[in-house]
């Protein structure tokens, strides 16, 4: 039987977390007027709470003129009206505790809008006490380089009439950094910290980590304590509310993600694991388990109280910018053939739905793998039903169309005649053939065997708690892992070729019981057997040690 979790990790409920990303905008519209809003994702509470979802993740919801998505924050200590209100949120909040969903938000504080008044005060002359909350330069320096949107900037200063001087921007010109090394600054980021703790969240996505230590080039910023801004967050929040998280946004080599943790699991909880996922999409590609293995053995070890949190698709495009030129070529070939399906010539603006052709087998595959791997799984609204993008949709919002409920209109998001956000109408993916009704009338759906994922995943802590190890295969489309913890034993096996196989592999002495699999019956080989695998089959495995 499944271990009991031991009360030493009732204050470490994010390692076995199943968490679900939300764009509320584009969720559920509550009062008819185009756009997704707190209460419509209140009234959805009951849906998430049932398909096992235990921390939802907001994307931004403070104002902002939604020039990038939300991310072009222009007030920190408010919510966007379009929304809803505060007590709207707050009571969003209370709903999901309720339901035993703990709810983060997005904390963007590397850069503001360039209509927040903080800029608009420093902007205004060379002496406002605001003026040192931005980076300033008489003449766009050389560095930093690389630019992150490629083909829409071609620089990371912009030059402020008003004054002059040009301001420092890592991303688009619209969105000023802010100056990390300005004390006032710092103590800015705590209260943003500190009001959003004491509505009730349990925690925030940093965005762009990598560029709140970034000093490298940046006149005025002091290379001796790069990641003082994040061990300062830590020991904020722990210090207001011991239990929650801060999950970091840092796509960086596997070399530097565990500075991220800080040397004593002083800095960030959790990292989203960006190269995993690169790995497994190149895996998928290949039908070849082997980068996906290699990733897993190279992946830097976390400390104790740290955590990677694993993701196939998020609300980006899903960058490659780590595989090689030859080895993004593959990917593309597969699963972006044609040029308005990538993007930043890094990346694809696609769902994962599309890119595996709808084939279920596929999809069911790819999850397994997400859900049954070592560390926290991460869902984008409407991966569980299979949705597709909206390529007519300019950049990275192809993927950030409307959540498909029915196949009422709007695919039952809102009754307003004219809505905010995209949805995919015509074609497989439209919402006419996939939505969450008529899935959740099939118990052969992609909603109903991600929602049986997911309860199995919850009986099996060693996934989320336990030591894991790699199982050695004799097929190399074969990937099999176990994880050890409180005396359980869990392993998993993957088939990533459309060709079946009979697997050989070291289970001990353990007695085999079969937790779950791609098919619902099936019985296992005798001990030392190899075992079958289906093509795109896969099998969850508890193992009971002998005595």
């Amino acid at each position: 039987m499944p271990m009991v979790r031991s009360e030493v990790t009732s204050d470490l409920w994010w390692k076995d977390a199943v968490i679900y990303g939300v764009d509320v905008k584009t969720f559920q519209d509550s009062d008819g007027d185009g756009i997704g809003d707190f209460d419509g994702l209140s009234e959805r509470l009951g849906y998430l709470a049932e398909l096992g979802v235990t921390c939802l993740w907001l994307l931004p919801i403070q104002p902002s003129p939604w020039r990038d998505n939300g991310y072009d924050v222009a007030d920190y200590f408010d919510v966007d009206q379009r929304l809803g209100t505060m007590g709207d949120l707050v009571e969003l909040l209370r709903a999901a505790r309720e339901r035993g969903i703990k709810v983060i938000t997005d904390l963007v504080v590397n850069h503001t809008s360039d209509e927040h008044p903080w800029f608009q005060a420093a902007r205004s002359s060379r002496d406002n006490p605001y003026r040192d909350y931005y980076v300033w330069r008489d003449q766009p320096q050389p560095k930093p380089d690389g630019i992150v949107f490629p083909g829409e900037e071609t620089s990371n200063w912009k030059l402020d009439p008003t004054t002059g001087q040009y301001y420092l921007h890592r991303f688009y010109r619209f969105q000023p950094d802010l100056n990390i090394e300005n004390p006032r600054v710092r103590a800015e980021f705590q209260k943003i910290i500190g009001l959003w703790l004491e509505l009730g969240v349990s925690g925030f996505r940093v965005d762009a980590a990598p560029f709140l230590i970034e000093t490298d080039g940046i006149p005025g910023k002091s290379p001796d304590d790069p990641h003082a801004p994040l061990r300062h967050m830590r020991e904020f929040l722990s210090r207001r509310r011991g239990d929650a998280i801060l999950l970091g946004e840092a796509n960086v080599a596997p070399d530097q993600l565990t500075s991220y943790f800080g040397r004593y699991g002083n800095e960030l909880h959790m990292l989203m694991n960006f190269i995993l996922n690169q790995a497994l999409v190149l895996s998928l590609a290949r039908e070849d388990a082997r980068p996906l293995a290699e990733h897993l053995r190279d992946l830097p070890v976390t400390p104790l109280t740290c955590q990677y949190a694993n993701f196939i698709r998020n609300a980006d495009e899903l960058s490659l910018d780590k595989l090689t030129d030859e080895e993004r070529a593959e990917v593309f070939a597969a699963f972006a053939p044609e040029e308005r399906m990538r993007l930043y010539d890094r990346g694809i603006r696609r769902r994962l739905a599309p890119m595996l052709a709808g084939d279920q087998r596929r999809l069911e595959l790819a999850y397994s793998l997400l859900f049954s791997l070592p560390d926290t799984p991460v869902l984008l609204y409407g991966e569980e039903i299979g949705m597709g993008e909206d390529l007519d949709v300019p950049g990275r919002a192809s993927v950030r169309t409307a959540m498909q409920w029915s196949d009422a209109p709007n695919g039952g998001f809102s009754t307003a005649e004219r809505i905010r956000p995209a949805i995919v109408a015509d074609g497989p993916f439209g919402y006419r053939r996939v939505n969450v009704r008529a899935q959740l009338r099939d118990p052969d759906s992609l909603l109903h065997r991600i929602g049986t994922l997911i309860r199995v995943r919850k009986q099996c802590p060693e996934l989320g708690f336990g030591e894991w190890r790699l199982l050695e295969t004799d097929q190399p489309a074969a990937l099999g892992h176990r994880a050890d913890w409180a005396g359980g034993s869990v392993a998993v096996l993957h088939n990533l070729a459309g060709d079946g196989c009979e697997v050989k592999v070291d289970l001990g002495a353990a007695r085999v019981e079969e937790l779950l699999a791609d098919r619902r019956e099936r019985s296992l080989p005798g001990h030392g057997n190899p075992i079958p695998l289906e093509p795109y089959g896969w099998r969850w495995l508890r193992l009971h040690q002998p005595g």
